[in-house]
């Protein structure tokens, strides 16, 4: 894919054995304090979904004949459903303790499958219900649709919310993803805020476990009475008071690399933020046509306590308005965000591959993590690396070894390959590697780092895409 076209400093510095002993007693101490959250948040999941189980079974006394089979599918199914979509909001509900533990990117994997499976749950509840009502009342499926959606509480307000669901699914398929912005997407996904709203109601009103069954209705309304505060507290009241507390501000707004800028911002007490090397924020700049969306962009410095810089490729109408942005542009962040921290780390080396503006992150690491660390930064020309002069100085005071590598001239470049990544970083399967770039790049580097043996415990990599 490209070829190597400068090597800077490659004396060992901190990786002495004495460094590499006090790295290595670190890393068993942060081993043995390491947080169980990733372990208890899915044995929550499925033992909430038990207990939705055994509440259908201790409403059932008999399931007698086809149209009680298909019925009791559809009650079920139907809990699930809405159980679901309850731990779906919760996972995108941005609580700190879930995100620094297991990851946001992490989260969204697990929120698009559980989106999936939320979104089949309640079709099949649709379909069991109609036909298995339609049995019982020796009507055809299209009359008692007519009937359950006309003449049932809440099933017409229900039946909209279900089809939002629906939408939003389709419109969360990759190949739909990739065809709309960030943006558009993000905002799509506020549809689901007015599906729940549409659906609760009926799932109270007609669900046969629910009716008359006050214990049942507390629990039901704890859940998502519990969610919505979280999703109040964390999504929106978090914000607002970090905005009026730190007062952001853009102070500057300086050229890196052709369509990659620095923004230097300043404000108050950014230190309470706590925002670690390779963690990202989200940025609302309140200036017109940007002040309605916030954007996730990574740190490319360590955080001060006055001054926080992020450095950003134009890569859509957002991110490409940045460059424009004045001096004094008030600012609100949302995070930090992320588990792409050195808390990631197992081994006492380090390999930090990046490609394109995924420099960002790995900036920060390269500066703040001890032992041996190697950069590997992938560009497609030269005058593409952005951020060159520093990481030139990082590499030059903790003498550490960085790798430059371009596509272009194109009868010099090189595959990605396990043999190359092999060749530029001896004992490459002893490393820790922590990965950001393009989806592409990314997904070519995991497969050749586990072909050079590099353990997939080892290989971090936080994606953006979400």
């Amino acid at each position: 894919m490209a070829t190597t076209f400068d090597d800077t400093h490659t004396g060992t510095g901190t990786g002495t054995a004495t460094a590499d002993g006090g790295v290595r007693h670190g890393l068993r101490h942060r081993r043995a304090r390491r947080s169980v959250i990733p372990v208890l948040a899915p044995l929550l999941i499925w033992a909430g979904a038990a207990g939705v189980l055994a509440m259908w079974w201790s409403d059932t006394n008999a399931v007698v004949g086809l149209s009680g089979w298909l019925t009791n599918a559809g009650r079920i199914t139907g809990l699930l459903a809405g159980y679901a979509l309850a731990v779906l909001l919760a996972l995108m509900a941005r609580i700190p303790a879930l995100d620094r533990s297991i990851g946001t990117d992490r989260l969204a994997r697990w929120h698009a499958t559980g989106g999936r499976f939320t979104v089949s749950l309640a079709l099949t509840h649709t379909l069991m219900i109609i036909w298995g009502y339609s049995l019982a009342s020796h009507t055809d499926v299209v009359s008692q649709t007519s009937t359950l959606v006309l003449h049932y509480p809440d099933l017409l307000k229900g039946t909209a919310g279900f089809l939002l669901f629906v939408v939003t699914g389709i419109l969360s398929a990759r190949a739909a993803r990739r065809r709309m912005s960030y943006e558009t997407w993000h905002y799509l996904h506020f549809a689901t805020y007015l599906a729940v709203f549409l659906t609760f109601g009926h799932q109270l009103s007609n669900g046969a476990d629910f009716v008359a069954n006050r214990p049942a209705q507390i629990a039901w309304y704890a859940l998502y009475l519990g969610v919505a505060a979280l999703l109040v507290w964390f999504r929106f009241a978090v914000p607002v008071r970090r905005g009026l507390r730190h007062r952001l501000r853009v102070t500057a707004v300086r050229p890196e690399a052709p369509g990659v800028v620095s923004v230097y911002l300043t404000g108050a007490r950014l230190d309470e933020l706590a925002a670690r090397p390779g963690q990202f924020l989200r940025w609302r700049f309140l200036t017109p046509g940007l002040w309605w969306t916030a954007n996730p962009y990574s740190l490319s410095a360590p955080a001060h306590s006055g001054s926080l810089r992020i450095t950003v490729k134009a890569a859509g109408g957002h991110s490409a308005a940045l460059a424009r942005l004045a001096p004094g542009t008030r600012v609100w962040v949302e995070g930090p965000y992320g588990a792409f921290t050195a808390d990631r780390r197992t081994s006492a080396k380090v390999l930090l591959l990046g490609a394109g503006v995924g420099i960002t992150p790995l900036r920060t690491l390269f500066e703040t993590l001890p032992g041996r660390v190697t950069l590997v930064y992938l560009a497609r020309r030269a005058e593409d690396l952005a951020l060159r002069s520093e990481l030139d100085a990082i590499a030059a005071h903790r003498h550490a070894v960085v790798h430059y590598v371009v596509d272009e001239p194109a009868h010099l470049s090189v595959p990605l390959t396990a043999e190359a990544l092999a060749r530029l970083v001896p004992g490459l399967a002893e490393h820790d590697v922590y990965l950001c770039g393009p989806p592409g790049m990314t997904e070519t580097a995991v497969r050749s780092l586990r072909e050079a043996g590099v353990p997939g415990r080892r290989i971090h990599h936080e994606s953006f895409a979400f």
